[in-house]
């Protein structure tokens, strides 16, 4: 199943390699979460073992949460704010001088509508992208599949459930978009 998964085909959450992965991710997650603000280079080491990747002069306020933190990658330069959620059972790419605020959710996984195969615990999962230069307000929630082009603003509150361009700002629930820029 975890291939099934790293495929972006349909899988189980239940697989014992997959529950070894989260579980992996949970002792490292405690760790990153209970480290101490005058030990950066300690909370730094946290990071960068939970995460796929993380780019110079980037920093993560915790506490942070994830399914897996390997298929999470983190620009250059970009910070995240307290109580993330990064749900990365699809890849999540965070591009350079990335700026999220707090609470923040970014959910790669889906589900099936059809009672049966949820019953069944089939799961899925969509990657998102987040550009360059990104400033995601607090609260802000993207879902699963959604790319956010690079210098896009998008205001405290917003779900996000499609693609937003480049150069904008997006506002609301469902997000739309209220300014472009040159």
């Amino acid at each position: 199943m975890r291939e099934r998964m790293l495929a972006g085909e349909a899988y189980q959450a239940d697989d014992p390699e997959i529950t070894a992965d989260q579980e992996r991710a949970a002792r490292l997650m405690e760790r990153f979460n209970a480290s101490r603000a005058d030990d950066p280079a300690g909370r730094l080491a946290a990071l960068r073992e939970l995460l796929g990747s993380v780019g110079d002069q980037s920093w993560v306020r915790p506490p942070l949460y994830c399914d897996y933190g390997y298929r999470i990658h983190l620009g250059p330069r970009s910070f995240v704010n307290y109580h993330a959620v990064l749900l990365d059972v699809a890849p999540i790419t965070i591009g350079a001088d990335v700026q999220l605020g707090s609470n923040v959710q970014l959910l790669t996984p889906t589900h099936p509508v059809e009672p049966g195969p949820r019953r069944d615990k089939w799961e899925g999962s969509a990657p998102i992208t987040i550009g360059d230069n990104v400033w995601l307000g607090s609260g802000v929630i993207v879902l699963a599949g959604v790319t956010i082009g690079a210098n896009t603003v998008v205001g405290a509150g917003t779900v996000v459930t499609r693609d937003l361009p480049a150069n904008v700002v997006a506002v609301g629930n469902p997000a739309r978009v209220i300014r472009t820029f040159d």
